[in-house]
C-alpha cells in the first residue's frame, strides 16, 4: 500500500509512479476517521514533502492515529520530496513510526520543484529549473521503486549541509513561529470562486462574505497559495512579490502521475 500526503502534487506525482511500478493501492491522506481496512500487502509506502527538513507535522499527527490493518507486520519506507535537500527528516518519520511499534526498513529523497516561499530568500523555481527536477524523477522514482521490490534496507537521501542544526534547532522553531494559519488572507484580486476553500486537504477553509476565512486546522501545505488561479492568497507580507508552483497541482485531483 502506498498512502501519500500531498500539498501541491509533488508527492503525488510520485506516489503516482510508484503504484504504476509496483501495482501497489495508492491512498490520498488524510482519510476520514483515520482508517485503513487493510495495507493490501506486507508493506507500507509513506510518500510526503520535507517540511523545514522533518516530516509534516500533520502526517505526524496521522502516523499517530491512523489504524492500518496489519501495519504491525508490515515492513514500512519514506519517499520522500523536497526542493532540495532533507536533513534528518528520515529520522523524524522512523521516530513517529517507533511511537507505534513500527519499523522502518528504507528511506529515500527525490528532489521536485520548491513549492514554499514564505521566507526570505525561498521561492519557486524556475520553470526550466521545475521541469528539469519533474523529468530527473522519473528514473529516480525508478529506481527507488526496485529497491523496495527487492526489501533493501536502503537510506539514500540527500541530507544537505548542517542537518543537525537544520532538523533539529532551526525546524522546532519554524513549526513554532512559522505555520500559523493567521496570518493566510486574500488581495482585492479575490474573486470568490471558493476554489482554496473546496481543494483545501484539512477543509480548514471557510468563505466569509464571498472571501476565505482559515481555521486552526491548517496543514501548512500551501495549496491554497499556489492553487488560486487569481494568486490572490498570501500570507502576510512575507508572499509578496512570490511565484506560485503549478506544473502538478493537478495530479492531487487525479491521484495519479502526469497532468
Amino acid at each position: 500500500m502506498i498512502v501519500v500526503f500531498s500539498g501541491t502534487g509533488n508527492s503525488m506525482y510520485v506516489a503516482g509512479m510508484l503504484r504504476d511500478i509496483l501495482g501497489d493501492e495508492l491512498l490520498a491522506l488524510p482519510v476520514a476517521g483515520d482508517v485503513v481496512p487493510h495495507a493490501g500487502n506486507d508493506r507500507v509506502i509513506w510518500v510526503f514533502p520535507v517540511y523545514s527538513w522533518g516530516i509534516p507535522p500533520v502526517l505526524d499527527d496521522i502516523i499517530g492515529n491512523i489504524e492500518i490493518e496489519g501495519a504491525d507486520r508490515a515492513v514500512h519506507y519514506a519517499v520522500m520530496t523536497c526542493g532540495d535537500d532533507t536533513g534528518y527528516a528520515d529520522r523524524t518519520w522512523l521516530r513517529s513510526l517507533a511511537r507505534r511499534g513500527w519499523a522502518g526498513r528504507g528511506a529515500w529523497s527525490v528532489r521536485m520543484p520548491n513549492t514554499y516561499v514564505f521566507m526570505k530568500g525561498f521561492d519557486v523555481d524556475s520553470v526550466d529549473t521545475a521541469s528539469a527536477k519533474i523529468s530527473s524523477a522519473t528514473a529516480r522514482v525508478r529506481d527507488i521503486g526496485s529497491h523496495i521490490c527487492a526489501g533493501d534496507r536502503t537510506t539514500d537521501v540527500v541530507r544537505g549541509t548542517f542537518p543537525h542544526i537544520k532538523t533539529y534547532l532551526i525546524r522546532p522553531w519554524f513549526v513554532r513561529h512559522c505555520m500559523s494559519p493567521r496570518r493566510f488572507g486574500s488581495t482585492d484580486d479575490c474573486v470568490g470562486c471558493k476554489v482554496c476553500a473546496d481543494n483545501c486537504p484539512m477543509k480548514n477553509i471557510n468563505m466569509e462574505n464571498g472571501r476565505p476565512r482559515w481555521g486552526a486546522d491548517c496543514a501548512f501545505c500551501l495549496r491554497c497559495y499556489h492553487i488560486c488561479p487569481r494568486h490572490a492568497v498570501v500570507w502576510g507580507k512575507a508572499s509578496r512579490g512570490k511565484g506560485q508552483s503549478r506544473q502538478l497541482i493537478s495530479c492531487i485531483f487525479k491521484g495519479e502521475k502526469g497532468v
